[in-house]
């Protein structure tokens, strides 16, 4: 018989929204996980630098009183990546999400996928950068009621105009579990890229039919995968 234990439960996740977003993406997920008993927490990023986010992150991570899940959608999968290597963190979800390789030139590793509609609705102004209305709408936030979707486009986190140049020193999804969803609709990350990335850190996998917001048309399939990584389970879901 063997003398080693497994692995505690998660009881804390911590969410990590992307571009163009804030913490309020996450709101159709986190009643689900509080429901199921776990402890969740939404991260407001500045989204003025990769430091700065994953500065915000690791605050949260500070905050939990012992292991959590890390989750991030878009571009929080470089924040998680980042950020992942907290001792608090026992495993990390990407929805929809970036995952660099240490020092990684992502633009050149995504040039090698289709270019995703949502890329020709950049508005850039004063340094910083935004989805136009119908780039949104269209492209982020496409199979969203359209109340919602605008709402969203309403809360919308104007980027860095050189957010995406940042490059990680480390890769967490080397040393820690890893799921991820894929959004086969996706209109702002190719989900040929997203099935790439996922296929290379070895991870749990779902694919969800939705576009790049998973987390809003399909909470419950993104609550479900963040509750398997809590629980530890590595099986793979049907779309």
């Amino acid at each position: 018989m063997s003398d080693v234990s497994p692995p505690e439960p998660a009881r804390n996740v911590v969410l990590v929204h992307g571009a163009y977003a804030d913490g309020s993406s996450w709101s159709d997920v986190i009643p689900i996980l509080q429901r199921a008993g776990l402890n969740a927490t939404a991260v407001q990023n500045p989204l003025t630098s990769l430091a700065d986010d994953v500065a915000a992150t690791r605050r949260a991570l500070d905050r939990q009183d012992g292991p959590t899940v890390l989750a991030g959608h878009s571009w929080a999968g470089t924040v998680i990546t980042e950020a992942g290597d907290h001792p608090n963190v026992s495993a990390l979800v990407y929805v929809a999400a970036r995952a660099p390789d240490v020092g990684e030139d992502y633009a050149a590793l995504a040039a090698k996928y289709p270019t995703p509609p949502a890329n020709a609705g950049l508005v850039h102004h004063d340094g910083f950068a935004q989805l136009s209305e119908e780039a949104f709408l269209a492209d982020f936030a496409g199979g969203v009621d359209e109340a919602r979707a605008r709402a969203l486009y309403a809360v919308q986190g104007p980027i860095a105009g050189d957010l995406f140049k940042a490059r990680t020193t480390t890769a967490a999804w080397r040393d820690k579990p890893c799921y991820y969803s894929i959004s086969t609709l996706d209109r702002t990350t190719a989900p040929e890229l997203e099935r790439f990335l996922a296929q290379r850190m070895h991870a749990t996998t779902i694919e969800v039919e939705s576009s790049h917001l998973a987390m809003v048309t399909h909470p419950e399939a993104i609550a479900d995968l963040i509750l398997k990584a809590a629980q530890g389970t590595k099986q793979h879901s049907s779309k």
